[in-house]
């Protein structure tokens, strides 16, 4: 067995040039052992069981302008739109009847959705479904805002750090973004109580073994209840509309050292994954991830949510998306279960 595969094995922790060489040097052979150690490790903690996360998009208006993101606020071909309060609860009313019991509202950094909007959302979203955790991704906010939004009843939140590494942050965003601040969002997130979700793309601009490796080891020590990953897929509107998409290969790699670091971990297998490899899905969970994450968002408005290009399920409906996730889980020996999928630490 690869030396530094057998030491993650044992260890869970590698140094940050040890993961830069087990990324650098990685093979078939290595890929394999990682996923089976990974996916035994999963099953000691949560069985053959993957947890459905039902994703509400609920606006796609952002005030940031991120180099890589669609939704990027001088994209003046995006078609915006927002939805409103009975929208969000009419989408997590029919995701609770599928079966979800865990809602995700995502949004680009758009002013409508205050603390007082918001904070009545999550409230009417628990007062209907109380056996429901409410996660939220709607990005950078003060400390005030989240401890308002979870006094109000989110348990989770999602802000995806990018890139542990302070160039590579600024080459991929704009100067008014500040990697400090995403890092000051990130631990706020984690004092407040929040079960906090990091995470970054697979092969982005710029992205090289030692960022990577320095992303891991930002994880390990900062031991999140979720990491999300899926590979970086360039749109067409934005600056890096010419750059080279990341791999289903390494994000699935990764996926694997995660799950080795954290056997805890709650690991989506994406979207993005999905959307790259027609069996990334699939191969993401037998990688090690647990979690897929099927869109609840009216089919109105799915196209337009394009954070990159050509993504899938834009037009199914939501009984399809879950209905359609259910037989690719079941064909490779894996059940989705009805259960908030809680961090079981």
């Amino acid at each position: 067995m690869n030396v530094l595969v057998e030491k993650l094995i044992t260890t869970h922790s590698l140094t940050t040039e040890e993961y830069a060489a087990l990324i650098e040097e990685r093979d078939a052979a290595s890929a394999e052992q990682l996923a089976l150690a990974a996916v035994h490790a999963r099953r000691q903690v949560y069985g053959n069981a993957v947890f459905t996360r039902g994703l509400i998009e609920i606006s796609n208006i952002c005030k940031n302008d991120c180099l890589y993101c669609g939704i990027r606020r001088s994209n003046l071909n995006c078609e915006r739109y927002r939805l409103s309060k009975d929208d969000i609860l009419l989408c997590a009313e029919q995701g609770y009847r599928f079966g979800f019991r865990t809602i995700v509202l995502q949004g680009g950094e758009d002013a409508f959705f205050s603390d007082a909007v918001l904070c009545e959302i999550i409230a009417a979203l628990k007062e209907k479904h109380p056996d429901c955790a409410v996660t939220l991704s709607m990005g950078e906010r003060s400390r005030e805002s989240y401890q308002a939004l979870f006094d109000a009843g989110a348990d989770r939140y999602l802000l995806r750090h990018e890139t542990a590494n302070r160039a590579h942050y600024e080459a991929l965003h704009p100067a008014a973004m500040s990697f400090n601040n995403r890092m000051r969002c990130l631990r706020d997130l984690r004092e407040i109580g929040y079960q906090v979700g990091c995470g970054f793309m697979v092969g982005s601009p710029f992205q090289t073994a030692k960022t990577l490796a320095e992303d891991l080891k930002f994880i390990e020590d900062f031991r999140p209840a979720m990491v999300g990953i899926g590979p970086f897929i360039p749109q067409k509107d934005t600056p890096f509309a010419h750059e080279p998409a990341g791999t289903a290969e390494l994000t699935c790699f990764l996926l694997s050292v995660l799950r080795l670091i954290d056997p805890t971990l709650l690991l989506p297998a994406t979207t993005a994954l999905g959307t790259i490899d027609p069996q990334g899905r699939e191969k993401g969970i037998l990688a090690g991830a647990n979690v897929v994450m099927p869109n609840l968002s009216p089919v109105t408005v799915r196209k337009k949510y394009a954070l990159y290009d050509n993504k899938i399920c834009t037009g199914e409906e939501s009984a399809q998306c879950r209905g359609c996730l259910q037989r690719r889980m079941e064909s490779i020996g894996y059940t989705l279960v009805v259960d908030r999928g809680d961090v079981r630490r």
